[in-house]
Formats: C-alpha cells, sequence, structure tokens
C-alpha cells in the first residue's frame, strides 16, 4: 500500500452512504462501495467522501485490507496480504485524516494495474477506523472499542466476467417467511449480482413480482440467490405454494429465461 501526495479540500454535502457509530466514533462514507473496470498497464482513480458526524473534532485512520464473505454475506477484514492480493497495486491519499465536527473531505486513492496483469478481478476494502479506542461499559466491564467502517472495491480486469451456473428451485426461510430461491455457481472471474423481470402465480392464482437478491457471488462461490415477492399494495406478502416464477435473470450484460415451479 502506498501514499498518493495530494492535496484535499472539505465539504458539507453526502450521497448514498454507510454509517458507522460506536462510542467516541461517528463517521460517514459516500459510496460505500466501488464497482471499476480497467485495463492492464492503466490506472483507475476514484473518490469517496468522509463525513465526521460528531459535534466534536475527530481523527481517523485510513489503510487497505483484503476481505472474505461468509456464508451470510458478513464480511471479514484481513489486515494480512493474503496469496494473489492485488493490494500492492493500491494508493491511497494519506493514512491518517483530521476533521473538525461536522466535516467532510473528498478522499482520493487510485489502482495501478501491472501492465502484464491477466483478466481478473481486484478485490479489496479501504478502511477508516477511529484513531483511539473507546471504553464501553456493561456494569463493572471496561472494554476498549474501536470504531470502524469498510468500503469496497472491485476492478474488473480486461475481459474478466461472471459465469453463472443455475441449479434450480429450492424453498429457503427469508426474515421468517417462505420464498423461492435459486442455487447458483460463479464458475467465472469476476463477482455477479443477479437482477430480472420476473413475475408468478402462487397456488390461489394470485399474481406477484419476483425480486431476485443482488448481494455479490465471488468467483468461485455456490450462492442461495433469494426470490422476493412483492404486489402493488403489499411489499411482504405471504405465499402459498407451489408457485411458478418466470422470466429473465440477468446479470451484467447476460441473461437467462426462467421458468421454475417452486414446492
Amino acid at each position: 500500500m502506498r501514499r498518493m501526495a495530494l492535496g484535499v479540500s472539505l465539504l458539507l454535502a453526502a450521497w448514498h452512504a454507510a454509517v458507522a457509530s460506536a462510542a467516541g466514533f461517528a463517521a460517514l462514507v459516500s459510496p460505500p462501495r466501488f464497482e471499476l473496470t480497467s485495463r492492464a498497464g492503466t490506472t483507475v482513480r476514484q473518490v469517496f467522501e468522509l463525513t465526521n458526524r460528531s459535534a466534536a473534532p475527530a481523527k481517523f485512520q485510513v489503510h487497505t485490507a483484503d476481505f472474505m464473505l461468509g456464508a451470510d454475506y458478513s464480511v471479514a477484514f484481513q489486515d494480512e496480504l493474503q496469496p494473489d492480493s492485488c493490494r500492492p497495486w493500491v494508493a491511497i491519499e494519506r493514512p491518517e485524516v483530521a476533521l473538525p465536527g461536522g466535516g467532510t473531505i473528498r478522499y482520493r486513492f487510485e489502482v495501478q494495474v501491472p501492465k502484464d496483469a491477466p483478466a481478473g478481478e481486484c478485490r479489496f476494502g479501504i478502511l477508516v477506523e477511529g484513531e483511539e479506542p473507546a471504553v464501553a461499559q456493561s456494569g463493572a466491564l471496561r472494554l476498549p472499542v474501536v470504531g470502524r467502517i469498510g468500503i469496497i472495491v472491485y476492478v474488473i480486469v480486461g475481459d474478466a466476467k461472471p459465469q453463472i451456473e443455475v441449479f434450480g428451485p429450492q424453498l429457503v426461510t427469508l426474515n421468517g417467511q417462505k420464498v423461492p430461491a435459486l442455487r447458483v455457481h460463479n464458475a467465472g472471474n469476476a463477482h455477479a449480482r443477479m437482477s430480472g423481470f420476473l413475475s408468478g402465480t402462487d397456488a390461489k392464482g394470485i399474481k406477484y413480482d419476483f425480486n431476485p437478491s443482488d448481494l455479490p457471488i465471488l468467483p468461485g462461490d455456490v450462492r442461495e440467490v433469494f426470490l422476493t415477492p412483492s404486489t402493488d399494495g403489499n411489499d411482504h406478502p405471504t405465499l402459498t405454494f407451489p408457485v411458478t416464477v418466470q422470466g429473465a435473470l440477468e446479470w451484467g450484460n447476460q441473461r437467462t429465461e426462467l421458468n421454475e415451479r417452486f414446492e
């Protein structure tokens, strides 16, 4: 990881953002995710906004990390450089940031893709942490707490793309309700997010729209894609199975036709 010798400016604006709050730590970053494309031998430059949501001045530490996604899509960050990590390509503006209460900074980073980089996907996180641990107290127990918020960055290099295999229908429980789901495998070399225009009918003849979950499916992963039903007047209806679902399931510029029965 390298630092960039760049200037900064203070702003008062914010976009759709991720927020983290802990004792003594209140930060907002925007956007919370980057999905970029590049080619071997080129440099990608981007900016995110970091806001101190506290009324008091605050100092933040900024650094990169590798990450893994758990079965429940929880993110585990790893400070140690992992095998085949692309973090050596990444330069950040500065490792420390001081902001007044309510202040915002435009923070720059870049990814320098080597000339011999193969087609694939560079993935890493940018972590913003409180400079000093705060102390959280529960009864007589006092524990140091470090606030942290992460930005996820994906950089597709060259002609890398996902290759999705759909394994067919199943039922899963999501937020206490049974919903249709598809088990999919990404055999490609870039992550995928599913989308599409799906509709269907349950055993009572009620028609629904179905929204595929758009959580990331990394190369090599097998994941469940949830098909969440909705109607014009109800975003959380209860289905009566069996349910049939038809339409186009899409990812990137690829698609497949779906016609499945869930029971």
